[in-house]
């Protein structure tokens, strides 16, 4: 099976192509350019080098959720765009169970991304089986603070979230410090999730490919509390 996987959901662009389970590619790009402006050359730079076309792919793997707004909706309408002319299965994948993918070990990894207001998107993982702990979720990062004092376990951050969470538990009794080069999102974890999802029938068709924000926009945050400020005035 040949698998494209992509990874949008952060301020990297990543793409990753795996055959029958091998990884033959992954690249990683941090360049502070726009993904639209760099994703459909590293997709055709990772086809043409691994000697393969759209037609031969068998699974497209991609970000739904959580992660910026703006990078989900361009992974997402790449690989639709991709997918649609052979009706490729898709795999929507958690952004979250990507990141915990790519780290093995003895320990929790909670799995952060930088949501903003000293907010994070995160889930916690068990490292040695990969097995979810808690479900994706949008919180304040003081409201972790339950979970790691009750850690059992090695406890690792990572996601572009991870640098707040160290700063607000990094003394915590078990906290151990993940080196920040190796926090961030990779491909390949996507890629890793895709095909676990797609041999439990989770892949769907390109057209049913759907983001998943776990919190309103900042438009539609605006517009409520708009809308309550007039309501409250009456």
């Amino acid at each position: 099976m040949n698998l494209l996987a992509v990874d949008t959901a952060g301020k990297t662009a990543g793409v990753a192509v795996f055959q029958d389970g091998r990884l033959l590619y992954e690249c990683c790009l941090n360049a502070g350019l726009t993904h639209s402006e760099t994703l459909l050359p590293l997709v055709d730079t990772a086809l043409r080098l691994t000697g393969l076309t759209p037609a031969d792919i068998d699974l497209y793997g991609v970000n739904a959720g959580p992660g910026s707004f703006t990078g989900l909706r361009i992974g997402l309408a790449a690989v639709k765009g991709l997918a649609f002319a052979r009706s490729t299965p898709c795999a929507p994948v958690s952004t979250l169970e990507a990141l915990a993918a790519c780290h093995v070990g003895e320990g929790t990894v909670l799995c952060a991304l930088d949501a903003r207001r000293a907010q994070v998107y995160w889930a916690a993982f068990d490292l040695a089986t990969h097995a979810r702990l808690t479900e994706d979720a949008a919180a304040a990062v003081d409201s972790l603070a339950g979970l790691v004092k009750s850690c059992k376990k090695p406890l690792f951050f990572v996601g572009d979230g991870a640098a707040l969470c160290y700063n607000k538990y990094g003394r915590e009794p078990g906290v151990i410090e993940a080196p920040a080069p190796l926090r961030g999102p990779r491909a390949a974890g996507v890629g890793l999730v895709a095909a676990r999802m797609a041999a439990d029938g989770l892949a769907v068709p390109p057209a049913q490919l759907l983001p998943r924000y776990h919190r309103l926009s900042q438009a539609e945050r605006e517009r409520a509390e708009r809308l309550a400020a007039q309501q409250a005035g009456q």
